[in-house]
């Protein structure tokens, strides 16, 4: 077993993707022989022992053996660190195995069945994430996921900032926080009450400011979003949707696990978007260059989604080259021509010499004039029979029989049917939409979209974001399609909070959660602006003159405040300051004793910054990084009555 591990180690130390200051880095194996890499497989090939061990000859093809590989590599002998070592001696493991690793079900990928806390609070910063097996600790998870107490609550409207007297279920909401557990304590007040969720989560590929350390890449992502997804859902209508921004990098794996949340028969959409023009540095790189980003779009319930019909600009139909000349008598009456014989009637200028006599202006001229006269406009179109009811069918029979009379069907929650000679009469009057006060040609929405470019996109809601911000006209459009007045847009990962921007200018009524400090350097001072009349994004397309309120809170911190304050550390002599007020005041793991833990140990000072870090943020009761809310009148946590009667009301619980 020693010459295997020996072996195992000397060659995979010649590839130096699996290095890092002079170490193997463990998950990065695992990664890569999950992933059946090509080249470590290779490498493991090249020694006889390691080939013998994880390699089974089936016809004479060598097979590699990833699962026992991974057993192996994640066994505690192999790559004994001493940070595994320093683990072990204050009883950090249980039966041989991390307790934060996933053992005992078969894995689609590494801890698919583990809660992932995500607890990121700076931009620009890295941590090792908290994953939470539910196999091995279900009782934890269940009391993770409790819901929480709220504090720091905040009112703020065209007035300022206000003391909040009151919460209702139809105040517009912020929450500070852990979006996973910010989630958990939404679910009794909001369960089936959201029309529509839309998130941009992070997409993991570093271009984005919410980053991991951790090598498991995928695997924390997937973790991290699938956990989400899964409380997430709970709190959609029946007649809901979801709509997920995300990039070529994580598509697929997206689009697999929707699937498993929502189900395979809920997917709806498959949204391109053109995000940039081929110029500047994308033009450097060989190949074809990528300007797509994509919305995935699911349903709670396919059979009870109603999207709304949404139209968008588009050059002038000429399709449309009908006339009906006396559109005000009955049908029975109606006598036809050409549309430019109608408007070379109006202007007084003969057919041939329209476009001479009006040059340039000629395109606009008659716009004026379709749009002067759109119910009279027409195009004729043979329908498609297989997609009309059997009662406009037999219409249809009729027309062809009497070719010359018009016949029509009403219809309530669509646009009447008219129909000659076995064709349908289509109005222009149909195809108008009114843009910025202008009526112009539309088209139904496509799975396209192409005129949502980020243009002056740094200026809008008067804040700024590095990376990933998201133009107002994009979720304009989104909260179109998918919601009506009033109806509640949920987003978790609201960033700038263009997504609560553009709802509160569009009267919807919104929840965003946000744990990374800037909320309110950029969420909240977006809404502030937004209340203050804010004129840029949407606002013209939507006349917003400002106005309306929301509320902003925070999840009491219990143990999250001594991760923050590790976090921040700069030296061992920062977190033995820290140690010593956590022994007095933090909720520390069952499993440790701290009298066992000594902070100047030859072992503890042999660990680098980060991992002593890890060690103490690991040594803490997960449960307690946030305040429970049954236990929110334990004296302990110091909450006031103030913060207890708004907690009651927002749960519903007075």
């Amino acid at each position: 077993m020693q010459n295997l591990l020996n072996d195992l180690k000397t060659v995979l130390e010649k590839d130096d993707r699996l290095m890092a200051e002079g170490l193997l880095l463990k998950n990065k194996i695992i990664e890569l022989a999950l992933a059946m890499d090509v080249k470590m497989i290779r490498l493991l090939l090249t020694n006889e022992g390691i080939k013998k061990h994880f390699f089974a000859d089936v016809d004479g093809v060598l097979v590699f053996d990833k699962t026992k590989f991974q057993q192996f590599v994640s066994n505690k002998t192999f790559l004994p660190d001493s940070y595994t070592s320093f683990k072990n001696k204050i009883g950090l493991t249980a039966d041989g195995q991390y307790l934060t690793d996933s053992k005992e079900v078969v894995l689609s990928w590494p801890y698919k069945d583990c809660i992932l806390e995500g607890g990121q609070t700076k931009e620009d910063s890295n941590r090792e994430e908290i994953f939470w097996n539910e196999t091995l600790a279900p009782d934890q998870i269940d009391r993770l996921l409790a819901p929480k107490v709220l504090v720091n609550f905040k009112k703020y409207d065209k007035d300022g900032e206000h003391k909040v007297t009151g919460i209702g279920r139809d105040d517009n909401l912020i929450i500070k926080g852990n979006n996973l557990l910010a989630l958990h304590t939404l679910k009794t007040a909001y369960a089936e009450r959201v029309k529509l969720i839309y998130i941009d989560p992070p997409y993991n590929t570093g271009n984005d400011e919410f980053k991991y350390n951790d090598t498991f890449n995928h695997s924390t992502w997937l973790t991290f979003t699938k956990n989400r997804l899964f409380i997430a859902k709970t709190l959609l209508s029946n007649d809901g949707s979801i709509f997920v921004s995300i990039d070529h990098n994580e598509l697929a794996y997206m689009l697999v696990l929707l699937d498993e949340v929502f189900g395979k028969e809920n997917f709806q959409n498959l949204i391109t978007i053109k995000r940039g023009s081929v110029t500047g540095h994308k033009t450097i790189n060989s190949g074809v260059v990528n300007l797509a980003e994509y919305i995935v779009v699911y349903t709670k319930n396919k059979k009870s989604w109603k999207p709304n019909r949404v139209f968008i600009e588009r050059e002038r139909n000429d399709r449309y080259n009908n006339f009906i000349i006396n559109r005000s008598l009955d049908i029975s009456k109606w006598s036809f021509c050409s549309l430019l014989d109608a408007f070379a009637d109006k202007v007084g200028v003969k057919k041939t010499q329209l476009r001479k006599h009006f040059g340039d202006e000629f395109e606009n001229k008659i716009f004026e004039f379709i749009v002067e006269n759109a119910d009279a406009v027409i195009q004729f179109a043979y329908p498609d029979e297989n997609k009309v009811s059997e009662e406009a069918r037999n219409l249809i029979k009729k027309s062809k029989v009497r070719s010359d009379k018009v016949y029509h069907l009403p219809r309530e929650d669509e646009p009447d049917i008219y129909l000659i000679n076995g064709q349908r009469i289509l109005f222009y009057s149909d195809r108008l939409i009114e843009v910025d006060g202008r009526f112009v040609t539309g088209e139904l929405l496509s799975d396209i979209w192409l005129d949502v470019l980020p243009n002056d996109l740094h200026n809008e809601g008067g804040v700024k974001l590095k990376k990933g911000k998201k133009p107002e006209k994009l979720l304009q459009r989104i909260f179109e399609l998918g919601t009506n007045t009033g109806e509640i847009i949920l987003d978790f990962c609201i960033g700038s909070g263009t997504s609560s921007a553009v709802a509160h200018k569009m009267g919807r009524q919104y929840i965003g959660i946000e744990q990374l400090e800037y909320i309110e350097d950029k969420s909240v001072k977006r809404l502030v602006n937004t209340i203050q009349g804010d004129s840029t994004g949407i606002s013209k397309s939507e006349n917003w003159q400002g106005g309306g309120s929301f509320i902003y809170c925070e999840l009491a911190q219990a143990n999250h405040a001594y991760v923050d304050k590790i976090q921040e550390a700069k030296t061992p002599k920062d977190l033995q300051a820290i140690w010593k007020n956590m022994q007095d005041n933090a909720f520390l793991s069952y499993r440790i004793d701290p009298k066992t833990i000594d902070l100047n140990s030859a072992d503890f000072t042999a660990l680098k910054l980060e991992d002593q870090k890890r060690f103490l943020i690991e040594v803490m009761d997960k449960n307690m990084l946030y305040i429970p809310i049954s236990e929110m009148d334990d004296e302990t946590y110091g909450i006031s009555d103030y913060d207890k009667k708004l907690n009651r009301q927002f749960q519903g619980q007075t």
